[in-house]
């Protein structure tokens, strides 16, 4: 069996080396470490978030939210143009109450696009209107303010397992995927196969749960990887990854501050997940939300990050 993915890291490095860049700095060249940083900035225009009155400081320990994205390249093989979100992850970390809430949203949800006027899979708000449309559309499906992003090209988890070195991944079930077998067992996967092995979904008992539990398995290890000393001696290469596939808007003072002062919030992690059931409309696949298992969920959200639920409310 794959061992159950402990997402307490993930925050640490928001997408892959953010973390190992920090790590590394001391040890290889703090001006090296800092212009990526500066090359991977994205400030979007998010105006005055009407869920969110009060601006974030991370020296005073407010909690936070952050939406994680992972946007997949068109399939041009298939005539599809456009380029989605294929996961969509949301944090909350609270430093007073030393906790974590992380909430995985399945891509083929159906809710409203904001900003298009009509419903559809919440992965499609990207290919609508790019990272604004999509923190705003995941804001209004679970009634909370998203303070920060970071937006990870998928093809980057490509590169990076390449400048890594490869990555060992327990793999519970046989099966076969563009071209490629994945035996049962140990495996030991480049860049190609591992990207592959985190997009497969059909073939997977759990549909895209399975997926996005074998796309945390690649995080965890690229994190372990990553921060480890032996990668030091492929920093540049590994930089080069992150700056040509990641864009955030926290900055480097925001990242030594959650390192620094929230670091404790990470050990202990609930896990959660959008209640609903398959459904089909004009012969397509969604995911049905459960909308009163939704509210339940926003509520405890709405707690983690001590807002008042009247100040947000739809």
């Amino acid at each position: 069996m794959i061992k159950k993915i402990k997402w307490k890291k993930i925050l640490l490095v928001t997408v892959t080396m953010i973390g190992v860049m920090i790590v590394v700095a001391g040890s290889y060249g703090w001006n090296l470490v800092t212009s990526t940083f500066t090359n991977i900035q994205e400030n979007i225009d998010r105006k005055e978030s009407e869920k969110r009155l009060a601006s974030i400081n991370f020296d005073e320990g407010d909690p936070f939210s952050l939406l994680l994205m992972g946007i997949d390249e068109p399939d041009e093989d298939e005539g599809d143009p456009y380029r989605r979100s294929d996961a969509l992850v949301v944090v909350t970390v609270n430093p007073s109450t030393k906790s974590t809430q992380m909430v995985s949203i399945p891509r083929d949800t159906y809710t409203e696009i904001v900003g298009l006027g009509e419903k559809d899979k919440i992965n499609h708000s990207y290919a609508f209107g790019g990272t604004e449309m999509t923190i705003r559309t995941v804001e209004n499906f679970l009634d909370i303010p998203i303070d920060y992003f970071v937006r990870v090209n998928m093809e980057g988890f490509e590169d990076m397992v390449d400048a890594l070195g490869g990555i060992e991944v327990e793999n519970d079930f046989d099966f076969k995927y563009r071209g490629t077998h994945f035996e049962e067992g140990t495996l030991q996967l480049n860049g190609a196969d591992a990207l592959s092995y985190a997009r497969m979904r059909a073939q997977d008992p759990r549909g895209d749960f399975g997926r996005q539990e074998r796309q945390r398995e690649i995080l965890q290890i690229l994190i372990d990887k990553g921060a480890s000393f032996s990668s030091v001696t492929r920093i540049e290469e590994i930089l080069t990854v992150v700056e040509e596939n990641i864009r955030t808007n926290l900055g480097l003072g925001d990242i030594w501050s959650i390192q620094s002062n929230y670091r404790d919030a990470l050990h202990a992690i609930e896990e959660h997940v959008v209640a609903g059931e398959d459904g089909e409309m004009d012969e397509v696949y969604y995911y049905l939300p459960d909308e009163e298992k939704v509210q339940e969920l926003s509520k405890v959200l709405k707690e983690h990050l001590e807002i008042n639920n009247e100040s947000t409310d739809k």
